[in-house]
């Protein structure tokens, strides 16, 4: 029951629903690369993906310093109909803002 409410408790945020959208609709994204496309503050940031996280839905991977964040494969049921429901929203996504691959990262 823990791993339901936890899902449930994810997607009762805008902000997330957002996130979990944008992500699925961008694929693997650097939190600097969703720092910058979304305009969000790199703490407030980490704290949605990491409830994401933990709720499931998302998978981390670490490349050196930098996290990359991805739609977890597969996903079950429960999550992978909620996803289908969040792409069917109306949602207004912002353009996605690739962060300066030379200099790396800023986060």
């Amino acid at each position: 029951m823990d791993i339901f409410l936890k899902t449930a408790s994810a997607l009762n945020d805008e902000t997330r629903v957002l996130l979990l959208r944008f992500i699925d609709e961008n694929g693997e994204c650097c939190v600097c690369d969703l720092q910058n496309s979304l305009d969000m503050i790199q703490s407030r940031l980490s704290r949605h993906l990491k409830l994401l996280k933990d709720a499931g839905f998302l998978r981390v991977e670490r490349k050196g310093t930098w996290a990359y964040y991805s739609v977890r494969s597969p996903l079950d049921r429960f999550r992978l109909e909620a996803l289908e429901e969040i792409r069917h929203l109306d949602i207004k996504l912002p353009a996605f803002k690739k962060s300066n691959e030379e200099k790396g990262c800023e986060v």
